[in-house]
């Protein structure tokens, strides 16, 4: 996204005249969420000054930081970083810092607590409009997640990960070590074959500001109401 980014991080994007982040906060604040857990990097001393530091307030949420600084842990890793400094509940939700998804987490949450296994991920069908499609979904459970497509013929995939999850903090105890770099690619497939993934299917499309076609995308979205 640069030049946008080469000054401010993307989640400060101003998006219908707001920075990105203050329509995440909303929308999740609007939805049950109470608190939230930032895990930041680049330029993160932009976010906590928007944000106005730990603690925050912002949307009546309240905000903790887990900054990764330089050293870069992807996805996963990020969450084991948040584990160790204490960060995590029993129980969370997960999503991305440049993703926006007009969904009820309240009910993909309460999904998560029904289901009897360590961890949901929200699906969409996809059928490869919006991206490549990488998630087998039967019967309620992500039977297969396979970001490389590398383990079954393209064509059974007609799902994609939708950006949301939910989880235990001890699947994050248990499958990512301490210090590890480590993506959550690769942990959601390994709890798919496992059988360890529940899913939950979604018909509202997500929007993203990790390419300048989806900040359009999104940005007519909102002009549209929203």
């Amino acid at each position: 996204m640069r030049p946008l980014t080469d000054r401010i991080p993307k989640a400060l994007i101003p998006i219908a005249g707001r920075p990105f982040i203050d329509h995440q906060l909303d929308w999740l604040a609007g939805h049950g969420v109470t608190d939230v857990v930032l895990c930041v990097g680049y330029r993160s001393d932009a976010i906590r000054a928007h944000l106005g530091g730990e603690g925050g307030g912002r949307s009546g949420l309240g905000i903790r930081f887990v900054d990764e600084g330089d050293d870069l842990r992807g996805t996963a890793g990020a969450l084991r970083l948040a584990l160790d400094e204490g960060a995590l509940e029993p129980a969370f939700l997960v999503t991305y810092g440049d993703s926006f998804l007009p969904v009820d987490f309240a009910a993909v949450f309460g999904a998560f607590g029904g289901c009897g296994r360590p961890a949901l991920m929200t699906v969409f069908r996809n059928d490869g409009r919006w991206d490549t499609s990488n998630v087998i979904f039967e019967g309620g459970r992500v039977v297969l997640y396979d970001k490389q497509r590398q383990t079954r013929p393209a064509g059974d995939f007609a799902y994609i990960d939708y950006g949301l999850s939910a989880m235990s903090r001890q699947v994050i105890a248990d499958e990512v070590a301490p210090g590890a770099r480590a993506d959550l690619a690769a942990l959601w497939h390994a709890l798919s074959v496992r059988g360890d993934l529940a899913g939950f299917e979604v018909t509202q499309r997500f929007y993203e500001i990790g390419s300048p076609e989806g900040l359009e995308d999104f940005e007519q979205w909102l002009s549209r109401g929203g």
